[in-house]
């Protein structure tokens, strides 16, 4: 479901969205920043359209706490949005941009966190309401952590998608308009099958959306509505958001995690990038190699006998998606 706009830049984010969709590009990171922007405009009580070098230097100083790609991502739009606004006749500033610096460390869950996150979405208990996604979620999360999903793309998987008996399920929607598929275990598939019992138990007239996962009234849930209750469900465990704990991170977890466990079990990590690469849906190999680089500094005895020059074998320009 796309973010309604509502301050007095709205029609321009609309249709600059709407001129880059019929381009092919998704523009849903794109969406969630400007909705961002929408709402810091409104705070500040914006009257008249027309970026000042003043909201441009607000803006940019509001993401400082941020990561630095993520913030330089929300200085590119605000000037994308500026030139669009100029082409339109509404004079608009077009900021210097900040220089780039790849300082994004990803955030790796321990098992143990792992284990208490999943204690506290299989025991929190909703009250009342129909509307709260707590039916799917701890489903979902363990989906997340076990095929290493971004949020999207789960919450975007039809029920034809989802193939329990041959335990694979089919990725339509993805960030890079990859469609790939992605088998699971037999346990994924154990918990999967309990969620979609009670799923298809709900009445027929509440089903209201043909996803896989959806809320007890039928409707679909939202990465917003799934990221609010990930952050309950962290503070529920005891786990700092502040570090960098957020829903991505289960993403990055998983590549982590896999890495790890195939160079346990004396996996040649090199040969095994590629296949995770596949199943990640990332573009290059090399936005996969940075975690060979992570698993070396979070588990240095795993990959003692990996030779040292193999970590430059992917250039190390890329960086880590941040969500």
């Amino acid at each position: 479901m796309r973010n309604k706009f509502v301050g007095i830049y709205a029609p321009y984010l609309e249709q600059y969205l709407a001129d880059k969709r019929q381009l092919g590009f998704k523009q849903e990171t794109e969406e969630a920043i400007f909705s961002v922007f929408d709402r810091f405009t409104i705070e500040r009580g914006e009257t008249r359209v027309g970026i000042t070098a003043e909201l441009s230097q607000s803006w940019s100083k509001a993401g400082s706490d941020l990561s630095s790609s993520y913030n330089y991502h929300r200085a590119v739009l605000i000037n994308l949005l500026a030139s669009f606004l100029n082409e339109q006749g509404i004079l608009s500033y077009v900021s210097r941009l900040p220089v780039f610096r790849q300082d994004f460390v990803p955030y790796i869950y321990s098992h143990e966190e792992l284990q208490k996150i999943f204690d506290a979405a299989d025991s929190y208990r909703v009250i009342k309401g129909m509307r709260h996604t707590m039916f799917a979620i701890p489903a979902l999360l363990r989906l997340l952590y076990a095929t290493g999903l971004r949020s999207g793309e789960a919450l975007a998987l039809s029920t034809s998608d989802v193939n329990l008996k041959d335990q694979y399920l089919i990725v339509r929607d993805s960030k890079n308009g990859q469609q790939r598929v992605i088998p699971f275990s037999v346990s994924t598939t154990a918990v999967l099958s309990q969620y979609a019992f009670y799923r298809d138990r709900l009445p027929a007239d509440l089903k209201k959306d043909d996803r896989f996962f959806i809320a007890p009234d039928g409707r679909r849930i939202s990465r917003d509505t799934l990221s609010r209750w990930f952050s309950r469900l962290l503070s529920t465990a005891g786990i700092s958001s502040r570090r960098g704990a957020t829903l991505h991170a289960l993403r990055h977890t998983f590549s982590v995690h896999s890495l790890a466990m195939m160079a346990e079990h004396g996996t040649d990590i090199y040969c095994a990038l590629p296949i995770l690469s596949t199943y990640l849906g990332h573009k290059t190999i090399e936005s996969t190699n940075h975690y060979v680089r992570l698993v070396s500094t979070i588990y240095p005895d795993l990959l003692r006998d990996v030779d040292k020059i193999c970590f430059n074998v992917f250039p190390n320009t890329i960086g880590y998606e941040t969500y």
